[in-house]
């Protein structure tokens, strides 16, 4: 499947029109304008400026997400997460720790949907006693635990995380 390469924020009117067709779309932000809050997983974005190695990386990446979303292909069952923290998908099931279990909630509460990092660290630690850090080391876990379940963490770039299925 073909990525389109859009120039930001000149070409906002075509991004919709893409969004709305469901093709993945990678925006080149000039460097002088505000970067487009990128929701849905068939977007991207990066600087104009960027490298080329960058541009295709991302471009690549977001080819192998559209190639996997194919209408033929039945939807996996949505993730659930029960008050004990197993979350489940389909027949196969992970039990997490309670500050992990937090963290997936957060996600659950809108499927695909960028979670601010300021978010997840109140969640994760109601209390306020996390640092940055703290937050990265638990997403790195949770994605090695997700793995299995065929879910993943994904980074979205100054904005926060995402859960994808």
């Amino acid at each position: 499947m073909h990525v389109e390469t859009l120039n930001w924020p000149e070409q906002r009117s075509r991004r919709a029109t893409l969004r709305e067709a469901k093709r993945p779309r990678l925006l080149l932000v000039d460097p002088v304008s505000q970067p487009p809050v990128c929701a849905d997983p068939l977007e991207d974005w990066t600087y104009l400026s960027s490298d080329s190695k960058e541009v295709e990386a991302r471009t690549q990446a977001l080819k192998l997400l559209a190639e996997g979303t194919s209408d033929d292909e039945p939807a996996p069952p949505p993730p659930e997460l029960s008050a004990d923290g197993v979350l489940s998908v389909g027949s196969m099931w992970v039990a997490l720790p309670p500050l992990e279990s937090r963290l997936v909630s957060a996600f659950l509460e809108r499927p695909g949907v960028v979670v601010s990092r300021d978010r997840l660290t109140a969640i994760g630690w109601p209390n306020g006693t996390a640092d940055r850090n703290s937050l990265d080391v638990h997403i790195m876990r949770l994605r090695r635990r997700l793995d299995p379940l065929g879910l993943t963490v994904r980074t979205v770039r100054s904005r926060g995380y995402a859960l994808q299925t």
